[in-house]
């Protein structure tokens, strides 16, 4: 009789090497369009801007709170500032996943959606929080946000919504944006990169005085 000890690693070990081989080939290949949402500017196109790359979750309150005072210097900056917006669903937030996943398929049925519906995320976030969810199943709260997204997508796409959330491509789509983020340093949510480099504080979000102290002295630069 084999001794339970010797089971117990040999059970584990396959169980790691299968783990790893389903990870390694869950993306063969790169995705077709680079990650992330890009946030519409207004002002003259500025060729060479302060590039600046968000991470958030749409059910963290520090990415909530992290939200306001980047778009009030998008606002101030024109576009001297770019910015793209990926997604880190947290795994501790148990519907960050979905959540996400709906932000993918609202910017492919209705671009123009996108950056309502996760603002409409920020603005009733308590109802997607751990506590209010965990008597429900993952069927329902997959429907309640189905119902919560078409309210910014449009009533009249509901049925593709719906559809979408049974097409591997949405879900894919979603992994990549983890996957990237992680990729790129990004543990915690909110995260930025401006210019390349990961800012410092990392799930902590930055007021629009700290944004103001990052990108001034960036501007005042590009005009040396």
């Amino acid at each position: 009789m084999m001794n339970p000890l010797r089971v117990v690693i040999i059970t584990t070990v396959v169980a790691l090497f299968c783990f790893f081989v389903i990870i390694s080939n869950a993306q063969p290949l790169p995705p077709a369009r680079p990650d992330g949402f890009v946030y519409t500017n207004v002002g003259p196109v500025d060729p060479n801007p302060v590039a600046i790359e968000a991470f958030l979750d749409p059910v963290c309150p520090d990415s909530r709170d992290s939200w306001a005072p980047l778009k009030l210097a998008m606002s101030h900056y024109g576009s001297r500032v770019s910015l793209l917006v990926h997604l880190l669903p947290l795994p501790y937030h148990d519907n960050a996943y979905v959540a996400s996943r709906s932000l993918h398929i609202a910017n492919l049925l209705n671009s123009s959606s996108t950056f309502p519906l996760l603002e409409q995320f920020f603005k009733y976030q308590d109802k997607f929080y751990n506590d209010q969810t965990k008597n429900l199943s993952k069927a329902f709260i997959v429907k309640e946000v189905i119902d919560f997204a078409t309210l910014a997508v449009g009533n009249s796409l509901q049925p593709q919504f719906q559809a979408a959330f049974s097409d591997i491509r949405t879900d894919l789509k979603t992994r990549v944006s983890f996957k990237f983020s992680t990729s790129r340093g990004i543990y915690g949510a909110p995260g930025f990169i401006v210019n390349g480099f990961v800012l410092p504080g990392v799930g902590s979000p930055i007021d629009y005085n700290g944004w103001r102290k990052i990108i001034d002295p960036l501007v005042a630069m590009k005009r040396m």
